[in-house]
């Protein structure tokens, strides 16, 4: 039985691989702070006796053996690493050292979780892993943009100095249950917002655009990328689908058959004008790409999230 470490398992994305992972048959060792992932996420993985949670923070050491490592443990939403910035750059420096050095020793594949905002407010549409970005070091989100393009370089460099079995995937934005309420991602902030019937909040005009895939296209692509031989990446992992905001919130009013009103507000500092993935390296080299429309991720993410409003209450 191959045994796998997740770091930020407790979290949104990493909640859904530790139980994918499981139905294949792998011992998973949870890892998470829970500074934004949540125990409810996994509660129904903790009577696994193939499943074990462990709260630690990655930039304190840990020795556990294991022959794979998925590293997700980072804050992802601006609400969460602008709040914790300091944090967010040690997990995303110190946090990764750590867990690479574990691979190390342990002689386990290490997988990265790095992300689209790489590419900052991108000149080049839509995005190739050739391309190197356009980041504003300083900027509100750099802690978290200038974080992941480090902890990518630790990556290459553990994969050119000590022949480690490094993999590295950029996720695109990416949505499904388990978001949190106060996640302050555009997919859960809206649709919480349309099932309570308050004002759908959009920054800026709504002409920006995003590409979003559904959790599960995510975790299958995930698990391809760690048991490819041969191919470090980085590779982008992501749906292709472009989508003004405007245009997302008038679909999540419509499937919430919400009265929600739409308001505007300024946009923040350094925000991303488009994204949107090319994934043919991913095509190729992978044989992945998502499957789930947005119209159908919305209506599964909208069910969860009216149980979960359901709960807090």
């Amino acid at each position: 039985m191959t045994r796998v470490i997740v770091t930020g398992g407790a979290g949104f994305i990493g909640s859904h691989l530790c139980r994918t992972l499981l139905e294949k048959g792998y011992e998973v060792i949870c890892i998470d702070n829970l500074y934004t992932g949540s125990k409810e996420n996994i509660a129904d993985l903790l009577q696994n006796s193939n499943f074990e949670f462990i709260k630690h923070d990655i930039t304190d050491g840990i020795i556990i053996n294991a022959e794979q490592i998925y590293n997700l443990a980072c804050p992802a939403s601006p609400v969460h690493y602008q709040n914790q910035p300091i944090q967010t750059i040690k997990t995303s420096t110190l946090g990764v050292w750590n867990m690479l050095n574990l691979a190390k020793k342990t002689k386990a594949r290490f997988l990265q979780a790095s992300t689209s905002e790489v590419y900052g407010d991108p000149s080049v549409h839509p995005q190739k892993e050739s391309y190197w970005g356009n980041v504003n070091p300083i900027g509100i989100r750099a802690c978290y943009d200038e974080g992941k393009r480090l902890a990518e370089c630790l990556c290459m460099e553990f994969d050119r100095q000590h022949e480690a079995e490094i993999r590295v995937i950029r996720i695109f934005n990416t949505y499904g249950p388990n978001m949190a309420l106060n996640d302050g991602r555009v997919i859960s902030n809206f649709l919480v917002q349309a099932i309570k019937g308050d004002p759908i909040t959009i920054y800026g005009d709504g002409s920006q655009t995003r590409s979003f895939q559904y959790v599960s296209d995510l975790v299958n692509g995930m698990i391809k990328m760690m048991e490819q031989d041969d191919f470090v990446g980085p590779v982008n992992l992501g749906n292709p689908g472009e989508f003004t905001i405007k245009e997302l919130a008038e679909k999540v009013i419509k499937v919430c058959n919400s009265k929600s009103e739409i308001i505007y507000k300024p946009l923040p500092n350094d925000d991303p004008r488009k994204r949107k993935p090319d994934i043919s390296l991913a095509k190729e080299k992978l044989d992945w790409e998502p499957i789930i429309p947005l119209d159908e991720g919305i209506i599964k993410t909208r069910d969860y999230f009216i149980e979960r409003l359901k709960r807090e209450k």
